[in-house]
């Protein structure tokens, strides 16, 4: 019996939201139905490479995929987030490599989500988080700010679920691996909490200081000019497409209705 393709995507979301959804899938791959519904996963049963023995990449995804929180985009991105990787598999004297599988597998994933008919929300945030999947790598060598701004921007409104995927995305049977990849992400979490607090406060602060003013109007400290450093505070909030030079002409401006 055929299955339309609603029935074809509710038995795929069914399967990533069990209870035990490890289990779950490999039913999935070992009924068929997957053949029928995603029949890029079954074809992530690698053949094993008798000198490189790379880790099977159905299994990894399998086990990716049960670690992920209980959300469907999330675990649907875990499902196809190394689905590009036969399609990119190469062995040469440096072992095997699948160099830019998460571009490709995010390619594969439109396409097969599209043909489920998903929401093209959910398609998109799915593609976005297979294609930013292996962004983290490097981060443990050491990134600048702009950098890590950088991840933050690209990930957007999926941080979360990005830095959930990333965590997940660590099968090792050391727990040692799996500590210092939580540190890792956490730290990562942390410095892009503490530059966005910085921005914001920068963000706070007036084009012009009170050492400007005063120079510029040839005063002394006192209240006046406090009170113009409220006014250009208000006006950056109020206005905040205002550059330099616009600033000063409004501070002149202030200045002058205010003389006593």
């Amino acid at each position: 019996m055929e299955l339309s393709v609603k029935e074809q995507r509710e038995t795929l979301n069914t399967v990533l939201m069990d209870e035990d959804v490890a289990e779950a899938l490999w039913k999935f791959v070992d009924s068929g139905l997957a053949d029928k519904i995603v029949p890029e996963l079954p074809a992530l049963r690698l053949e094993q490479d008798p000198i490189h023995r790379h880790k099977e990449v159905l299994s990894h995804t399998i086990a990716v995929t049960a670690k992920t929180p209980s959300d469907l985009v999330l675990r649907l991105a875990a499902l196809f987030h190394d689905i590009g990787k036969p399609a990119t598999r190469r062995i040469d004297d440096g072992g095997v490599t699948f160099r830019h599988h998460e571009a490709v597998g995010a390619k594969i994933t439109r396409k097969r989500l599209r043909q489920l008919e998903y929401a093209e929300e959910i398609i998109g945030d799915v593609c976005e988080l297979v294609r930013l999947s292996g962004r983290f790598k490097g981060y443990a060598q050491g990134w600048g700010d702009s950098a890590v701004r950088r991840y933050a921007r690209d990930a957007g409104h999926l941080l979360g679920k990005l830095n959930d995927l990333v965590r997940s995305d660590c099968t090792s049977r050391h727990e040692r691996i799996h500590l210092e990849l939580h540190h890792h992400v956490d730290d990562l979490e942390r410095r892009i909490g503490e530059l966005a607090d910085d921005e914001r406060k920068s963000a706070e602060r007036p084009l012009i200081d009170g050492k400007e003013i005063m120079e510029r109007f040839s005063v002394g400290p006192g209240p006046k000019v406090g009170q113009a450093l409220k006014f250009l505070l208000e006006l950056k909030r109020n206005r905040p497409d205002l550059d330099r030079e616009k600033t000063e002409e409004e501070l002149d401006l202030w200045w002058d209705s205010h003389q006593v």
